[in-house]
Parts: structure tokens; C-alpha cells; sequence
């Protein structure tokens, strides 16, 4: 089986930043794409940013030039550096894996997978 733990969240004032990480443990073969989604209260999930495993990044409109994706391919890990942060990126930000090959029990399958969330409160 295969677990996303995610760490950094917290509370933070408007100008401030804070550093999400998200670690993928289990039988990994390969993780294809690694980002994260936040949700906010009344809101459907969205895409905040993702990256390749090339190292080929997409950004949210309403994040670019704040936020920054990073990813360590050896560690299985992605990163988000938030800074300038805003009251409306008050959300819970979940952390996703896509296309992740796992092997397992002699047979390798793809599938995708989804860290438990983390809150992120930006204070005006």
C-alpha cells in the first residue's frame, strides 16, 4: 500500500509563508506527477500546483509568482513554498500522487493516491 504524508500546514499571518511537504511511502516503482489540490469551505477542490517527474511544473493562475513547486524524485517527495500568502489561500491543502507504479505481491499496477490533508489559515 501506498501512504502520502503531508506536513507544514498551520496558521499564518497575510504576508506570510509556510512550506508544505509530502512524502509517498510504500512499494513505489514511480510517481509520474506530484502536486497539490487545496479545498476551501463552500468550494470544490483545486488544482494549486504540479510537477513531472521531469521536473515540467503547472501553477494556478491565482498562485503563480507566490508559490513554488519542487520535487525530489529520490525521496518521493514535492514541496510547496508559499509566500505573500493571502486570507483566500485559507484552505485545506491535500497533496496527490498521479500515476504512481506500485508492485506488489509479483505484479505491478498504476494507480493514483491522495495525502489526508492539511489545514492552511491565513489570518487578515
Amino acid at each position: 500500500q501506498v501512504q502520502l504524508v503531508e506536513s507544514g500546514g498551520g496558521l499564518v499571518q497575510a504576508g506570510g509563508s509556510l512550506r508544505l511537504s509530502c512524502a509517498a511511502s510504500g512499494s513505489i516503482l514511480v510517481i509520474n506527477a506530484m502536486g497539490w489540490y487545496r479545498q476551501a469551505p463552500g468550494k470544490q477542490r483545486e488544482l494549486v500546483a504540479i510537477m513531472t517527474r521531469g521536473g515540467s511544473a503547472n501553477l494556478s493562475d491565482s498562485v503563480k509568482g507566490r508559490f513554488t513547486i519542487s520535487r525530489d524524485n529520490a525521496k518521493n517527495t514535492v514541496y510547496l513554498q508559499m509566500n505573500s500568502l493571502k486570507p483566500e489561500d485559507t484552505a485545506v491543502y491535500y497533496c496527490n500522487a498521479e500515476g504512481v507504479t506500485v508492485y506488489s505481491s509479483g505484479t505491478a499496477y498504476r494507480k493514483d493516491y491522495w495525502g489526508q490533508g492539511t489545514q492552511v489559515t491565513v489570518s487578515s
